[in-house]
């Protein structure tokens, strides 16, 4: 069984995670799992992060969404099949 993958490294949460929340909206059916990793310093929101989403979707499919992540500024996904 293969998993499918899609890693995401957010540098300027602050600028960009609205509008890349609606594109995980938008891909919303194919998204299984979902995972947020940052920092919590105790007095401001940590201006990067990472996330790791489990699809369920073909490969040109997830492709569309990372390509669409890549996009926006100071964001990078990858694709990862394991």
């Amino acid at each position: 069984m293969n998993y499918k993958l899609v890693i995401i490294k957010n540098e300027n949460r602050e600028e960009s995670a609205t509008r890349m929340q609606q594109m995980l909206t938008d891909f919303g059916c194919f998204i299984k799992v979902r995972l947020g990793l940052h920092d919590v310093p105790a007095d401001i929101c940590s201006p990067s992060g990472l996330l790791v989403l489990e699809v369920v979707a073909d490969e040109a499919k997830i492709q569309e969404l990372v390509d669409r992540l890549n996009v926006l500024p100071r964001v990078t996904a990858q694709m990862v099949v394991i």
